[in-house]
């Protein structure tokens, strides 16, 4: 079993929970729960891109600033930004500001139009790719996994960016295409039963 976070309440959590102040909220009612919801999907995404080469503690104390910045992570409203609306974003300090991976959420806005118009939804296109638990092993042992490499080389092939293997196992984590919780820690159950009761799209 590994290490585990024993919190205030007594009750023993992923490791990581601990690490941060902000973490154990989010390990506890978001991160492993199943999504379904396209607006969430691709904010997730696009969250997870942008942390590429910075922690999450960074980006999860700036998500309220990139939902302002960002039309809350409207596709629909993203696809349509222009040359202004990066210099708009280059500008506000609040979020990340690094050109290559603000172009690439709009671009991804721009594709994620196109999967809803091929697919139905991203949802649809997403859950398609959710692993069999027995194929994943214990928690915390892989950073992506054939079903990320599956879906990142097919997102690239329809032309979104930033969304390497690691990027999309990460996001797979988050919104519970698998439960990485440890065994041993509260919240393993709580996605489980959560994952049972989910209607897949």
């Amino acid at each position: 079993m590994a290490e585990l976070f024993i919190a205030a309440d007594g009750r023993p959590r992923c490791a990581w929970a601990g690490s941060a102040p902000e973490f154990l909220d989010y390990h506890d009612r978001e991160w492993g729960f199943p999504v379904k919801d396209d607006q969430r999907l691709f904010e997730k995404i696009c969250l997870e891109s942008f942390q590429s080469g910075l922690s999450w503690r960074t980006i999860l104390n700036k998500r309220e600033n990139f939902r302002a910045a960002f039309d809350g992570f409207d596709f629909e409203k993203m696809a349509e930004y222009d040359e202004d609306d990066v210099t708009r974003l280059l500008q506000n300090a609040g979020i990340i500001r690094h050109r290559g991976k603000i172009e690439a959420v709009i671009n991804n806005a721009q594709r994620a139009k196109e999967m809803v118009l091929a697919e139905g939804s991203l949802a649809r296109f997403f859950w398609r790719y959710e692993p069999d638990p027995k194929t994943l092993g214990t928690p915390h042992t892989l950073t992506m996994s054939p079903d990320s490499i599956a879906i990142s080389k097919e997102l690239k092939k329809r032309g979104w960016k930033f969304v390497g293997p690691t990027t999309i196992f990460a996001f797979m984590q988050a919104m519970g295409l698998i439960n990485d919780h440890d065994i041993g820690c509260v919240i393993r159950e709580e996605c489980e039963e959560a994952r049972k009761t989910f209607v897949r799209p």
